[in-house]
């Protein structure tokens, strides 16, 4: 047997391809939507890719189930377990198997058992993996998607707070805590393969260490410590990460099936002046660092750097307007795969940085500033000041002065800022928080001041914050 593990940092995603060398052919489970990383490991190994097989219907990037099914023929093992509203609707055309618990399929001599593990999603299932070609009896691991992760546990409140069904947040977590119960009867050598790692937001507190095993997380996973279910449930439900917006458009696009892109898809090299008219019909991002942008930029852009934008690009972008890049040409194609990957699909195309400063259209900048430079401006209420961090590092402490918007429900509220005055921004460290310039400039609010160090060189600064937690502007939003 042969298991080879692939994973995706900008998504903090994990894949796996499952082979086996006697009858050379090979399964993926849960792949990503770029699948080439799986084509070219197969053909190294002299496997062909016979299969798919997916723990659940993703929510946090596009499935490449549907991408392997058309360009290999790869034979679907989904799940079949849940509510009507949350079954596969893609299938017709293509050879597949639907599971349900207790079932099993091969891969050559490689036995998959299935286990019906609710909670995180009603169809959740994990995959136990027997190498019966290479003599054994006994499982060697198992595939937990995003039931298990290494230090944490999927959360289950995702279908409440990003695809909008209300009241199903507790309910799944009182699934979730019956599927650990059954996750606990599990051999303590089982190997735990999960779909996540460190900066997922399907769970908190995620490990950066890529697998574990069943009897480690019994003894260390802190979501497993629960003996009494309504602890668990206030445990698992309380302090979770922000949902991205774009979650409910990846469950959906991953249900009916992804658009297939084919190989060698690839994007235009835009000419220059047709970049005025891009920023009046749609997204159009510069993936500058945030320093090249605030000297200078096209008045409508938004700066998503290239490194922030699998994080930030589902939660600013109006997924129903076309999407325009601003790049390095080296950069054109690995940015475009980040989108695709989380359900961008209108890309129309790249303009060139080197063709920008030449047009003199980046006619628009804004000023930054450190702590100590913004202080009194800051206190006196001549800047005004946004601090766009998560609720969670809001209440651990923030500068008194400071109106609470997180930055991905920025946009939703630009309209109740006023555009006549001065906004300063201000994150952590200075990077979210230029992005928010970014943001505010696009909405109409021109005077913007990014606080360059955040918070962090703030308090370095000895200058004071709030620390007991209070009630934030975003508090009394809808």
């Amino acid at each position: 047997m042969l298991l080879k593990y692939f994973y995706d940092d900008p998504l903090a995603h994990a894949s796996y391809l499952v082979g086996c060398q006697k009858s050379q052919t090979a399964i993926i489970i849960d792949p990503a939507r770029h699948i080439e990383p799986y084509l070219e490991m197969a053909s190294k190994h002299g496997l062909k890719i016979a299969a798919v097989a997916e723990t659940h219907i993703h929510a946090d990037f596009v499935s490449g189930a549907r991408e392997l099914a058309e360009r290999v023929g790869a034979k679907l093992y989904l799940s079949d377990e849940g509510p009507a509203e949350w079954k596969y609707e893609y299938l017709e055309g293509y050879d597949h198997q639907l599971l349900r618990d207790g079932d099993s399929f091969f891969i050559g001599k490689v036995r998959f058992d299935v286990l019906h593990t609710p909670g995180h999603t009603p169809e959740s299932v994990s995959f136990l993996l027997t190498d019966e070609g290479g003599g054994a009896s006994e499982p060697m691991g198992i595939f937990t998607g995003d039931f298990v992760f290494v230090g944490s546990i999927g959360r289950p409140d995702l279908l409440e707070e990003a695809a909008g069904m209300a009241d199903t947040a507790e309910p799944g977590a009182r699934d979730l805590f019956h599927s650990i119960q059954r996750f606990r009867d599990l051999p303590d050598f089982l190997q735990v393969w999960p779909a996540h790692g460190a900066g997922s937001a399907c769970g908190k507190g995620l490990g950066a260490v890529p697998s574990s095993t069943v009897g480690y997380e019994r003894l260390f996973n802190p979501a497993l410590q629960f003996s009494k279910e309504q602890e668990f449930v206030d445990y698992i439900l309380d302090d979770q990460p922000d949902a991205p917006r774009y979650f409910a458009v990846m469950k959906r696009v991953n249900k009916e099936g992804p658009r297939l892109l084919g190989a060698n898809h690839q994007h235009s090299k835009l000419s220059i002046d047709q970049l005025s008219a891009a920023v009046e019909q749609g997204n159009v991002v510069d993936l500058r660092p945030s320093k090249q942008f605030a000297e200078a930029h096209v008045p409508g852009t938004l700066n998503i750097p290239l490194p922030m934008l699998a994080s930030w690009a589902g939660w600013l972008l109006d997924y129903d307007k076309p999407t325009w890049l601003i790049a390095d040409a080296d950069d054109v194609e690995t940015a475009a795969r980040i989108l695709h990957e989380i359900g961008v699909e209108q890309i129309e195309g790249a303009f060139e940085v080197d063709h920008l400063s030449q047009s003199g259209l980046a006619n628009e900048s804004y000023k930054t500033g450190n702590p100590e430079e913004l202080q009194e401006q800051i206190e006196s209420g001549q800047l005004r000041l946004i601090d766009v961090r998560s609720q969670a590092e809001w209440d651990e402490g923030h500068i008194a002065q400071a109106e609470h918007y997180f930055l991905g429900r920025l946009p939703a509220n630009t309209a109740q800022l006023d555009p006549q005055a001065t906004w300063a921004v201000q994150c952590r460290s200075g990077a979210r928080s230029s992005i928010a310039a970014s943001v505010l400039q696009s909405a109409g609010i021109k005077d913007v001041v990014n606080v360059t160090g955040g918070i962090t060189a703030w308090e370095n600064a000895g200058l004071p914050t709030v620390t007991e937690s209070s009630p934030s502007s975003e508090a009394v939003q809808s």
